[in-house]
């Protein structure tokens, strides 16, 4: 049996739903793959709870969660104001969970909490898309020096299987394209267009209302949620060091019932495609919409699901769509990382 010490640097609703993921997957992940997960400490913004030998206990964090009340009110393990990077400078573990907000102006706190991580020699498993968006030569130059891992499933659209698939299933293959629907809610949004026949407004409103979309939904609409997730893939699938300046990127708030209607008559669907293609030589990264050819495999992609297909030269087109687009998914790229980084992949 291999412990496994984590530390849980954000406990928003992705962090609770991995503490919550843990708790009731303990038996299966001891009796199934041999690991008894312990979490030692959990930093949100108000402080922390950190762990005797033993991990906190998960019953009690169970309902603390269920009670709504803030990690640093833990009964006997609570630490009122301590942060994730005094945290991580005193405690040892073997593992950071990064959940915190994204940040894409500076990456923090999440870039302080990687590098103090990486610096202790700690494997990195992030939902978090700021520091590895904004500093990722950075940090593959901080991995090759500390004998750290970072893995980063979660930020790249959560539970459907981006860089598994394009990392492993692909081995010995030659990736020419990858096109995805990376974004739940744009794909909700243009696909109410197609099928009531509305304009944008009324179909982000319905999108609102029903709890997709945010209230401001700008990183959504504008393509950016879409070009963060598609620069880790590109960066990671094609060996690239991309930046946001680096990626044209198109969102749909200019999309037409008019522009809908045409495709529909072409025999065509809209979908906000990021893309990553070989052109004469040339890697090219962007984020548009695009009017699919009815049997492009992520035509029948609707709704809030996602989808992503790879162009190979041996393998020919792989495609997967669907995983759930909520904490829950996000949480479960991050239990599933922890199984590749300490089952599957241990070096």
């Amino acid at each position: 049996m291999t412990p496994i010490r984590i530390i849980v640097c954000g406990f928003g609703n992705v962090g609770r739903a991995f503490v919550r993921l843990i708790e009731d997957k303990q038996d299966d992940l001891k009796n199934r793959y041999g690991i008894a997960p312990k979490i030692h400490a959990v930093v949100d913004i108000g402080g922390a709870a950190i762990a005797d030998t033993h991990g906190l206990p998960l019953d009690q964090l169970r309902e603390l969660m269920d009670s709504g009340q803030s990690i640093e009110r833990m009964a006997s393990f609570g630490r009122p104001g301590m942060s994730g990077a005094a945290i991580l400078q005193t405690l040892s573990a073997d593992v950071l969970v990064e959940a915190t907000p994204t940040n894409l102006v500076d990456g923090e706190p999440a870039r302080t909490h990687i590098n103090a991580a990486l610096k202790k020699g700690m494997d990195v498993i992030t939902a978090n898309k700021g520091p590895v968006v904004l500093f990722y030569k950075d940090l593959q130059e901080r991995i090759q020096s500390s004998g750290g891992r970072l893995f980063m499933s979660a930020a790249t659209a959560a539970a459907l299987p981006t860089l598994d698939v394009g990392k492993l299933c692909t081995a010995g293959a030659h990736i020419r394209a990858v096109e995805g629907i990376l974004n739940g809610t744009t794909n909700y949004i243009l696909t109410r267009m197609g099928q009531e026949g509305c304009d944008y407004t009324t179909a982000l409103q319905a999108a609102q209302d029903l709890g997709i979309a945010e209230t401001d939904p700008t990183l959504d609409v504008e393509g950016f949620d879409t070009r963060n997730k598609i620069i880790l893939i590109a960066n990671q699938l094609f060996d690239q060091c991309l930046g946001i300046t680096d990626v044209e990127t198109v969102g749909i708030t200019g999309v037409r019932r008019e522009d809908i209607e045409k495709a529909q008559t072409d025999g065509r669907v809209i979908k906000l495609i990021g893309s990553v293609r070989w052109e004469n030589n040339r890697l090219c990264v962007k984020v548009a919409p695009e009017a699919l050819e009815a049997d492009h495999p992520l035509a029948g992609v609707h709704l809030s699901e996602k989808g992503i297909s790879f162009d190979t030269d041996s393998m020919g087109r792989i495609t997967v769509t669907g995983g759930h687009s909520s904490p829950t998914g996000a949480a479960a790229a991050l239990l599933k990382d922890l199984l590749h980084a300490y089952c599957f992949y241990r070096e």
